[in-house]
């Protein structure tokens, strides 16, 4: 009785190896609800079925650089949970999300087998979101913004303010969130020269600077924790 977790535990550690840059015993243990020392017996056992585990000291487990797994199998309930995602996500109104998250869903439900297949195109056909403003689509550039967060790079956006006012600015992206299905961006300004918020649906245009910048070595809740009595205090939706 203690293999099948042991097994179900240990393939969920190749996928988070497979899925993170560096994963730490203590995030892997806190996971599946064991021991650090069981997390180490873990590993141990991955690295003798030969799978090539880097250990970085002090930091924690990578997986080594071109290694791959075979393709991934989904439970029925993973392949549902995607599925009815994929139908949330079509009634968001930025276009370049849709277009790439229902690209990337046609490819994993190429992994489904037969009966998966069935049962996901039942599923889908069987829900439907709706409040979404006659699926009116206002913006496209969430997924260039992606892009530039991750590989910090500056854009050059014209930005039209709430009161119509417009302006051309530096940015350096920092975080991303959505609401009523409107995305808002958070990023450093550098004509205000302090951290905005910008709604991705009044940015006009967005003009690569080839330029990047230093990370903020800042986390989102440390954000919050150090700006939020000014947004309280300020709503800066505008970007002003």
């Amino acid at each position: 009785m203690e293999e099948k977790p042991r097994l179900s535990r240990l393939t969920a550690i190749l996928t988070q190896l497979q899925s993170s840059r560096i994963v730490t015993a203590k995030m892997l243990a806190e996971k599946h609800q064991v021991s650090i020392r069981t997390i180490y017996r873990d590993i141990r056992t991955l690295e003798k079925s030969g799978v090539p585990i880097i250990t970085e000291e002090g930091k924690g487990y990578s997986m080594m650089d071109g290694y791959q797994l075979p393709p991934v199998m989904f439970t029925e309930d993973e392949a549902n949970a995607l599925i009815t995602a994929e139908q949330l996500i079509l009634k968001n109104k930025d276009t370049s999300f849709v277009q790439h998250y229902s690209e990337a869903i046609l490819k994993i439900r190429a992994l489904l087998k037969g009966p998966q297949k069935d049962k996901a195109s039942l599923l889908k056909d069987r829900i439907y979101f709706t409040d979404n403003y006659l699926n009116q689509r206002t913006s496209s550039y969430l997924m260039r913004i992606q892009s530039a967060l991750t590989n910090f790079e500056v854009l050059n956006i014209d930005y039209l303010s709430l009161d119509q006012k417009s302006t051309n600015r530096n940015i350096e992206p920092f975080a991303l969130y959505s609401t009523q299905e409107k995305w808002l961006l958070i990023a450093y300004c550098r004509l205000r020269k302090a951290f905005r918020v910008f709604r991705i649906d009044h940015i006009q245009k967005i003009t690569n600077t080839y330029e990047h910048f230093e990370s903020h070595n800042m986390t989102l809740e440390e954000y919050y924790k150090s700006y939020d009595n000014y947004y309280q205090e300020t709503p800066d939706l505008d970007g002003k």
